[in-house]
């Protein structure tokens, strides 16, 4: 299979989607690699790295795009991107479909097959995902510490105090990959850590991974309303894979937060969980909507694309191997994991949690390709 590895042209996007080493495990599986010139630059990855092991460097996107079979990404295709997809394309990516209806519209125009990383589920885990969310929950606790300086706008407090002044109250909503990361940080830099999420599984296993000054609570309107009201720093961290992120702090909660407090909102890329929360950019990731300060970067984990890149390219690769070796349908039949991240597949959305947030029809994806099922699910018996 010939597998093309486009430049990202996002906004401040520097990550790449494969390293050498992976390019050197598909050469050697004898697979073809297209690397756009100048597309691991940002990952101080140059061409010469990819070229000693054995990748093709290519000028341009259409070139690349017209000459491979499947396309792997990092963020979701631009709109020259889609322009240059065909039925006979495989895209590899994050999609974030959820609060984009136009741009599914798009992909199932082009009739490609369209994988979405982050809904690519195994044993009830997001394996693609989760290296990103590890970052981005890592990352949330940093940034939300800078933004409370006073010379950024922020109240002027100390995520841990000192001796005789108390630390920051830091609420996170949601006690997954992002959410224990970002209490592993702040709870390390000494803060008031208080976590809330509607399983009690995930904050009894949140509570035997980070040590310090940790408070669990079952997430209720009530709750959350309370904790946020005095929090310094709110991190949103929910997720439901594939669809739209729940719409947890109101506008009216805003307002009624401390001033010059700080939001970071993780779950922006599905949409956010602050009614208040709008996409921004490294470039320019903040805005202050009734004294708070808003951090929605919808691309956290590319501010350290070295780190990132090679934590996606690690989690990615046996996918893409896979994917490379069996042809897409094969390996959608194979393999339950790749099945779920299927999104758009022959013009039709087959991820039901997206179907229901872009208010279009879903297809189970048994309906395209016929395999031996379950008693209850779409998915094929392994």
């Amino acid at each position: 299979m010939i597998i093309g590895v486009p430049s990202e042209v996002e906004v401040d996007e520097y990550r790449v989607a494969i390293t050498p080493a992976g390019v050197r495990e598909l050469v050697s599986a004898g697979h073809t690699v297209l690397v756009q010139k100048g597309s691991g630059d940002g990952s101080k990855l140059p061409d010469e790295a990819y070229e000693s092991q054995g990748a093709n460097i290519v000028d341009g996107v259409e070139e690349l795009f017209s000459e491979s079979t499947m396309i792997v990404k990092v963020k979701d295709p631009s709109p020259r991107e889609v322009a240059l997809l065909k039925p006979e394309h495989t895209i590899f990516s994050f999609l974030h479909l959820a609060p984009q209806p136009e741009l599914a519209k798009q992909l199932m125009e082009t009739g490609a097959t369209c994988i979405a990383y982050e809904t690519v589920e195994q044993g009830g885990s997001l394996p693609l995902l989760a290296p990103m969310s590890e970052i981005a929950g890592r990352m949330s606790a940093q940034v939300g510490a800078y933004f409370l300086e006073k010379m950024i706008g922020g109240r002027g407090i100390l995520l841990g105090g000192v001796a005789g002044v108390p630390p920051a109250k830091v609420v996170i909503l949601g006690a997954g990959i992002v959410g224990t990361n970002a209490a592993k940080i702040a709870a390390g830099m000494l803060a008031n850590v208080v976590v809330l999420d509607k399983k009690l599984d995930s904050l009894r296993s949140l509570q035997g991974y980070v040590s310090g000054r940790l408070t669990t609570v079952l997430s209720t309107a009530l709750a959350i309303e309370e904790h946020i009201s005095s929090a310094d720093l709110v991190i949103c961290a929910a997720l439901i894979p594939g669809a739209t992120a729940p719409t947890l702090i109101s506008e009216d909660l805003v307002r009624d937060m401390v001033p010059h407090s700080v939001i970071v909102d993780v779950s922006i890329d599905q949409g956010g969980c602050a009614e208040t929360s709008r996409m921004t950019t490294h470039s320019e990731p903040t805005y202050t909507v009734h004294d708070v300060i808003h951090y929605c970067v919808g691309n956290i984990p590319g501010a350290v694309p070295i780190t990132s890149t090679y934590a996606l390219t690690n989690a990615t690769l046996p996918y893409i191997v896979e994917i490379a070796g069996e042809g897409v349908t094969a390996a959608i039949r194979n393999n339950e994991a790749l099945a779920h991240g299927v999104n758009v597949m022959e013009g039709r959305i087959t991820n039901e949690a997206v179907a229901d947030s872009v208010g279009l029809p879903y297809y189970q994806l048994s309906s395209i390709i016929p395999f031996r099922l379950s008693a209850s699910d779409q998915f094929p018996v392994l």
